[in-house]
């Protein structure tokens, strides 16, 4: 049995943010089992950039595996020969811009995202589904969905679910001066 190194384990050479940088997409087969995937991936492309919190990216994580499990429950990329795209980038060298790409809307399901907001507080409470967005909406600094073309008679062709993430940089611990 090989033993393969965590991809945080690796010996690396930290990158300074900078703006316009652009990682390369990942695409994915639309099962839920790609998920962990899809974390080991943003983990090991986050990984190098220099003075990046942890904290912030734990949360970067967590919001790419949610909207990963949105696309393939919602849309076409949880189908037969279904995928997911995900992109990241920093637009400016404070921010860090996450996006997942499905195949586009399934028949019966809503065209974009969307949290629901008519449950009561008893059906919030009962709801086994829904409160990914709602995680999103609470961890991100600004997140939205758009359609991939904005095009009439390709409506339905795709959604992108993206998330803006202000970077706050790792900070020495007063005791310890270890980064936390």
């Amino acid at each position: 049995m090989a033993i393969v190194p965590h991809p945080c384990a690796l010996i690396h050479t930290p990158t300074p943010p900078l703006a316009e940088r652009r990682w390369p997409s990942r695409v994915y087969p639309g099962e839920l089992s790609q998920a962990s995937w899809v974390r080991e991936d943003l983990c090991a492309d986050l990984f190098r950039l220099q003075g990046l919190c942890p904290d912030l990216a734990h949360t970067v994580v967590l919001c790419a595996s949610e909207m990963f499990a949105n696309g393939v429950a919602h849309s076409r990329s949880g189908e037969e020969g279904g995928r997911v795209v995900r992109t990241l980038s920093m637009p400016t060298a404070a921010t860090l811009y996450l996006a997942v790409v499905d195949d586009g809307v399934r028949a019966g399901a809503p065209s974009l995202p969307e949290i629901p907001r008519q449950r009561t507080a008893t059906e919030w409470e009962e709801a086994e589904r829904g409160r990914g967005l709602l995680l999103i909406d609470s961890l991100a600094a600004r997140w939205g969905s758009q359609a991939v073309v904005d095009f009439p008679s390709f409506a339905g062709a795709g959604t992108a679910v993206w998330a803006e993430f202000t970077l706050t940089p790792a900070t020495p611990t007063a005791a310890t001066g270890a980064v936390r």
